[in-house]
Order: structure tokens, then C-alpha cells, then sequence
């Protein structure tokens, strides 16, 4: 064996000299050799085309002219593009805060009950739907019409519990039954009411499928001197063979009218068509004018038009929560079932009451957590598309707009303008960082701790 010297000269009995090694013990080269597959996808598939979308940012349409800064000029002054931004913006502080909120309370209050399993399952289950889907599902519960969309459907039967339903929606009067089209919906004759004269009142407009099945016959009324009588009646016979302003055999009373004398504005007396028709006012109402209440004749309460252009972005964002409210659910469970019992116990026998002990011991406990899960929410609805161009219909899609959807839009829609889209995919991007740069200093800032 060598030993070195003092000069460095290798002496018998020494060991040859180690080679240099990196921070984990192994070679650079071969730490290399494992990194490298890693740095060429992400090379390939996020540092170029980050790349490339800024370079091409600076062109017009074709890519073949530089413009500067105009791409992201017209980004700024486009109606659509604006629109998008503002709702990105309400994304953004909306649906993260509900969800996250939601998921705290799902995991607190299924905390101590037997079925909170069975709970968290149930509410977790959406995320296991694309969005695609769950964009088709939530297309089909805001639709217009309640026999199809459930959110009207319930919506209409809360309505219809607290509001009368109109008795024959779409009637009117005959055309030459001498009354006028009036504010409200109703109807007022163009004549004043006389004691002793009838006062009949023909109604058209109904299809035989919206009569009653039970409907009596009408019967013209008694004439009675000091009171003014009149029939209400559907003045149709099928085939035709009826007289117009005649009640014929056969023709149907329309119970339950509602009949008003109005005098000056004021209604002076009311009355209510019985089953035959027939109704009768007091001599009072004598030189007042006859007229039906629209009430009378009102279409069925349709519901709400959920995808409309003031509803379309907040109906679009409960889809959303729908879905992620378990994912936020599910996170904030795992950090509660790690906080110390003792420090929740010992807040109790020092007299805190349940939301004392929530609002100053649990919420602060868990607030690495919540802001995991409202940064991780806030990411994901600055990259939401799915949900807003399937759910959004035509009409209305420009009002639910998004920055992503308006990229898609504007760089392979009709009449793409790739230059105007990759300027808006450099403007998501910078929207993205700052989210991403704190996200990364919060878990810098937990690992010292």
C-alpha cells in the first residue's frame, strides 16, 4: 500500500482518492441520466409552449406579421373578452369560498354521526363524474320547462303551494262581446252595467282539454230587478254549430270567474261565476263597468329561466360546487382527524359553547388545510371551459364567457384569430402565477415550522 506525502506524492498503503459525489450520495452524471426523461417532457409539454404562446402573441392571424403590443390591446378593449375577465373574477371569489366553506361544514357536522360515512360518500360522488357530464346532467335540471327541468319543477311546485293558479289561463272574450283588452291582463267592458240587465259574458280561447272534466252546463241567469245578473260561459260548441253570444246546448259554465264592478278605479262589488255560471252583484254596482281580473286568465307560472343571461354564471357556478364541495370535504376531514383532541376538550370545560369552540379552536387548527384547498379550488376555476360551454346555451353563452372558453373560442372558432388567442393564454398564465407563487411560499413557510 501507498501514503501521500507532504509534496502529494502517493506513498504504499494509501487509498486511491474518492470521487466526487453529489448531495444525495450519488454521481451528477447519473442523477442526470434520471432527471433528464423529466426535464424533456417538461420541456416539451410546459416551458415551450409557454414559450411559443408569447412569441406568438407579438403576431397578427397568420403568424406572418409582427404587431406588438396590439393583440393584447384589442384583449382589453373586446366586449367578450371583458366579460370573461369580470366573470373569471367572480369564479374566482365565489365558487372556491362556498365550496371550501361547504366541505368545512359537511366534515365538522358529519364528524360525530354514525352515517358521516355514508354522507361524505354520497357528497364526494360527483367528482367521480367528468365534467362533461356532470355538464350534460345539470343542462337537463336547468331546463325551462318543469316537466323536464328538476330545479323548476321544485321551483314551481314552492310557487303554486303559496299562489292560486289561474282557473282558465288564455281565455278572452269574444272579439264583438264588447269588451276591451286592459291593463293587467284583464278585461273591462265598454258599456256602464244596468240593475235588471244581463249581463252575460262569453268566453273563448280554452281547449276542450283545459275544461274541467266535471264542468256543468251553462244556464242563463234569472233577470232580477234590483240586481245585475250575467252567465259566464265557454260560447263554443265543437262543429261549429253554436250562435256566437248565445249560450246553446251543450256549451260549458267556466266556474269560479272572478266578476268585478269598478267605478272610477275603485272596485265597488265582486263576484264569483257558481258551477253553473251564474253570478250575480248588488244594485250597487250600477253605472260601474264590468271587468274580468287577469287574474282570471293568467299562463301557469313557468318557473325561473335559469340560463338566462342574469342567471346563467351563478346557475353554472352551483354545477361547479356540486362537484367540489366533496373534494374540499374530504381534505378538511383528513386535517380535522389530526387535531388534538385535548385542545377542543379543554375549550369545553373552560365554558366555550360548540361554536366558540369551532370559530377560535377548530377553524384556526385547520387552517393550513383550508388554505390548501381554497388555493388548489382557486387554480382549478381559472382553467374552468367544460362546464360553461356545455351548460351555457348559444344565446346566452357569451354572457357566461370565460377566459378559458374565449381562448378556445378565438384560437379554433370561426374565423380564429390565433394571435388574439395566445395573447389570451399569456393573460391566464399571469393570472395563474401569483396563486401559484403563494401556494408555493405557504408550503416554504410549513416546512420551516
Amino acid at each position: 500500500m501507498k501514503t501521500m506525502t507532504a509534496g502529494g506524492a502517493a506513498t504504499p498503503g494509501s487509498p486511491p482518492p474518492a470521487k466526487r459525489k453529489g448531495v444525495q450520495g450519488a454521481r451528477p452524471w447519473v442523477a442526470a441520466c434520471f432527471l433528464l426523461p423529466a426535464l424533456v417532457l417538461l420541456g416539451a409539454l410546459v416551458v415551450y409552449p409557454i414559450g411559443y404562446s408569447v412569441f406568438r402573441g407579438f403576431f397578427d392571424t397568420d403568424g406572418s406579421g409582427f404587431v406588438g403590443l396590439d393583440n393584447y390591446t384589442e384583449l382589453f378593449s373586446d366586449d367578450g373578452t371583458r366579460t370573461a375577465i369580470k366573470n373569471n373574477l367572480i369564479w374566482v371569489i365565489v365558487a372556491p369560498v362556498v365550496s371550501t366553506a361547504l366541505g368545512l361544514i359537511y366534515a365538522v357536522l358529519t364528524e360525530r354521526v354514525r352515517w358521516g360515512t355514508a354522507f361524505k360518500l354520497i357528497v364526494f360522488m360527483p367528482m367521480a363524474i367528468s365534467m362533461l357530464a356532470a355538464g350534460i346532467i345539470f343542462k337537463l335540471v336547468y331546463e325551462q320547462d318543469p316537466s323536464r327541468g328538476v330545479a323548476n319543477a321544485v321551483w314551481v311546485g314552492v310557487h303554486d303551494t303559496f299562489a292560486e293558479a289561474s282557473a282558465y289561463p288564455g281565455a278572452r272574450p269574444r272579439p264583438d262581446a264588447g269588451m276591451a283588452n286592459t291593463a293587467g291582463g284583464s278585461f273591462t267592458a265598454e258599456s256602464s252595467l244596468r240593475a235588471g240587465d244581463p249581463a252575460d259574458i262569453p268566453l273563448v280561447g280554452i281547449p276542450p282539454a283545459g275544461m274541467p272534466e266535471k264542468a256543468a252546463d251553462a244556464e242563463p241567469a234569472r233577470p232580477d230587478g234590483d240586481r245585475i245578473t250575467g252567465t259566464v260561459w265557454l260560447d263554443f260548441v265543437p262543429g261549429g254549430r253554436g250562435e256566437p253570444n248565445v249560450i246553446d246546448k251543450g256549451e260549458k259554465a267556466l266556474a269560479g270567474v272572478t266578476v268585478e264592478a269598478v267605478r272610477d278605479g275603485k272596485v265597488v262589488a265582486t263576484a264569483e261565476a257558481g258551477a253553473d255560471g251564474t253570478y250575480s252583484l248588488p244594485a250597487a254596482a250600477a253605472g260601474a263597468e264590468l271587468r274580468l281580473p287577469g287574474s282570471n286568465f293568467a299562463e301557469p307560472y313557468n318557473g325561473v329561466n335559469w340560463l338566462g343571461a342574469s342567471l346563467v354564471t351563478p346557475a353554472i357556478i352551483g354545477s361547479y360546487i356540486w362537484m367540489w364541495a366533496g373534494f374540499a370535504m374530504v381534505l378538511i376531514a383528513a386535517g380535522l382527524a389530526g387535531v388534538p383532541r385535548e385542545l377542543l376538550e379543554a375549550a369545553r370545560v373552560d365554558g366555550a359553547s360548540e361554536w366558540q369552540v369551532f370559530r377560535k379552536v377548530t377553524v384556526p387548527l385547520l387552517a393550513p388545510v383550508l388554505a390548501v384547498v381554497l388555493v388548489t379550488l382557486m387554480i382549478n376555476v381559472l382553467k374552468i371551459f367544460d362546464l360553461v360551454y356545455i351548460i351555457a346555451p348559444g344565446a346566452t353563452q357569451g354572457d357566461a364567457n370565460v377566459l378559458a372558453l374565449e381562448l378556445y373560442l378565438q384560437s379554433f372558432g370561426t374565423d380564429a384569430e390565433q394571435g388574439l388567442g395566445s395573447a389570451i393564454a399569456v393573460l391566464l398564465l399571469l393570472l395563474v402565477v401569483p396563486v401559484v407563487a403563494f401556494n408555493v411560499r405557504r408550503m416554504r413557510r410549513e416546512r420551516r415550522r
